[in-house]
């Protein structure tokens, strides 16, 4: 009965012993790492590694501040004026009396600016100027309402030039017709304006 019992401890002690050598396979470096799914690894095995997900937040690049527009030299001013080819296209809305001084107005004001006119079937125009004008009397007063469209050759709208400008009526028998109380001087005026702000915009869009 002693012998058996020997013999049934010697057996559990052996069992025992080999469980350990077993174990130790197990339990090296690289089997340490979770395994891929909930299921028992295999002696002498080694896990899959599961890759983990990145939580960290895309790089992003951060624009930098627009650089500080430098004001214009005079001297840059008139270089870009002086590379400029204004072509002027027939005015809308103003009758012939009143259109005649405001072209030849246009044409004094650019050659003063700097400003090179272009005739209508030159291709070398490097912008055209189209104006829309219309004319609203008011008792012994006449205002002139105009828009200038500046266009690229291409035929693309670059910029917007808009006002009105209000004088007595040169002819105070003008009747229904507007126009003829327009005095040349204001249509002059107008012509100033309108180059002097085309020039600005000359200098601010090459700014």
């Amino acid at each position: 009965m002693r012998r058996s019992h020997v013999t049934t401890v010697s057996l559990l002690v052996a069992l025992t012993l080999a469980a350990c050598t077993n174990a130790k396979d197990v339990l090296e470096p690289s089997a340490i790492t979770p395994p891929a799914t909930s299921g028992p690894v295999a002696p002498g095995s080694t896990a899959a590694t599961v890759p983990t997900p990145s939580t960290a937040a895309p790089a992003t690049t951060t624009a930098g501040a627009p650089a500080t527009t430098t004001p214009l030299t005079p001297a840059q001013s008139a270089a870009i004026l002086s590379k400029t080819r204004l072509q002027i296209a027939p005015i809308v809305g103003a009758s012939v009396e009143a259109a005649t001084p405001l072209t030849a107005e246009l044409q004094t004001r650019a050659r003063q600016r700097g400003i090179t006119l272009a005739g209508s079937a030159d291709q070398t125009a490097t912008h055209v100027l189209k104006g829309y004008f219309s004319a609203i009397s008011e008792g012994k007063d006449t205002t002139v309402i105009y828009v200038w469209d500046v266009y690229d050759p291409s035929g693309n709208r670059l910029h917007r030039i808009n006002g009105q400008m209000k004088a007595p009526s040169a002819n105070s028998g003008a009747g229904a017709d507007s126009w003829k109380g327009v005095s040349p001087a204001t249509m002059q005026a107008i012509a100033d304006q309108t180059i002097d702000q085309f020039a600005a915009f000359l200098g601010g869009k090459a700014g």
